[in-house]
This record gives C-alpha cells, structure tokens and sequence, in this order.
C-alpha cells in the first residue's frame, strides 16, 4: 500500500510538472512551430492532469486511511481529513465526467486523434529504448510501458471515430479513457526519471540512495500499476453500451 501511494503520487505529479513546463514552452518558446507544438500537447494534457491528479488522490488518501486501520477513521491522526479534503477535488476540477469528456471530444477526436498519437508515439521511443537496455530495471520498465502504449492506441483508435458516430457511448466511457492516459502518461514519466537515475548512479552523481528508490519506485509502478492500463482500455472502448441502455424513466 505504502509504495502504491508513493508510486501513484511520483508519477501523476511528474506528469503535471510536465504539463506546466509545456505551457512556459508554449508562452515563450523562440520558435513560432514549437510553440504549437507544445501548445497542442498543453490542450490535451490539462483534462488529463485534472481528472487524474485528482482521482488519484482520493485513492492514495484512502490507502492513508487503510494503512491506518481502524484508527485512520480517528481524528487526531489526520488521515480522515485527508480524504475529506482529497474527494472534494474531483468536484472542484469541473468533475471527471466532464474532464473526461473533453479529453474525448475536444482534445483527441477533434484533430482526428493526431496529436493524441504524437505524444503516444514519444511514450512508445521511450519505451522501446528502455525494453532494449541490457539493465534489468530498465528492460522491465519498458516491456510494460510498450504493453501500456498498444492499450492506448486501441483506445484512440477507437475514440475517433466513436465520437462523431457513437457519440453518448463514446463519451460515457470517457473517464476509462482518461484513467488510460493518465496511468500511461505517469509510466512514460517515471521512466524517463528511472533511465536518469540509472545514469547518475553510473556516473556516481547525486544522491545514490534517492536514485536507487526512484529507480526502485519506477519499476514498481511499471509491474503494479501499469498492467491496469487494459482493463482501462476495454473500459473506454467497450464498456459503456449498456450505461446508455436504459431509458431515463427507470431512474
């Protein structure tokens, strides 16, 4: 539980120091090409980055709680407040739903899901660069991240045209989708920081220690986390027909 928490709090922060570091880049990169390149990146990440921040820290604080059994739901350890402040988020960010369906419609499918498979396509170099390192971290790390990408490019593909011709049960399995990239998107993230680590350590910069744990982080979010990415796959491209089947009067 502990290192599902640490795992999941790396990750989604790193991708949104990302996120931010792409929107500097598109206010002020000298080039006027890359700033629309960063800018297009910027426009898909943002719902991903809000609906997944914040799902992902009603989860960690309530691994907090489970962690502390029992007296977790006690007020003088903190840890029920936590969540309390943690499950108000998904509702203050404009709802997951809504974030959801933005990363559908607005961001993936209205530009034909081009630059949804740009930035798919930097995962799956990072991926395959590691899934062909001679270190066993490293190699772990990205056979799961290149498994994580194929989940992502069914579910784009899907996305598309869904849209524009399925549109209500395309967008009632959104959240699934926007859980796939933020789960992927964190994966791409810890990475790039597990392949920087393995070299500081090589060149015996930093500290070794701190390397050593985020290497260590990265690989477990890679083998405990990142499996979920087909289930969040079948999620967002099979999972909602029957959520629109009923009529509204049997509610």
């Amino acid at each position: 539980m502990l290192m599902t928490m640490r795992a999941w709090t790396e990750a989604t922060r790193a991708v949104a120091y990302v996120t931010g570091a792409a929107m500097d880049s598109a206010a002020r990169h000298p080039d006027v090409e890359a700033r629309k390149l960063h800018q297009a990146f910027v426009e898909l990440m943002i719902p991903i980055v809000k609906g997944q921040s914040t799902e992902v820290a009603q989860e960690v604080a309530s691994l907090g709680l489970q962690v502390h059994g029992g007296m977790g739901f006690i007020e003088e350890t903190g840890a029920a407040q936590h969540y309390r402040d943690a499950r108000i988020t998904t509702i203050y960010e404009g709802t997951t739903g809504i974030q959801a369906n933005d990363l559908a419609g607005r961001k993936t499918a209205r530009d034909g899901g081009a630059t949804a498979k740009a930035v798919s396509r930097e995962i799956a170099a990072v991926a395959k660069r590691l899934a062909a390192s001679a270190d066993a971290d490293l190699r772990s790390i990205g056979a799961r991240l290149a498994a994580g990408v194929v989940a992502l490019d069914r579910a784009i593909d899907w996305i598309v045209p869904a849209v524009g011709g399925n549109t209500r049960v395309a967008l009632a399995g959104s959240v699934g989708y926007l859980r796939l990239w933020g789960l992927v998107a964190g994966g791409w993230q810890m990475a790039r920081a597990a392949e920087i680590a393995k070299k500081k350590l090589a060149a015996g910069e930093g500290a070794p220690e701190f390397m050593r744990a985020k290497v260590t982080t990265a690989r477990f979010y890679a083998e405990a986390l990142l499996p979920q990415a087909e289930s969040y796959a079948a999620l967002a491209t099979g999972g909602a027909e029957a959520a629109v089947a009923l009529p509204a009067e049997r509610f």
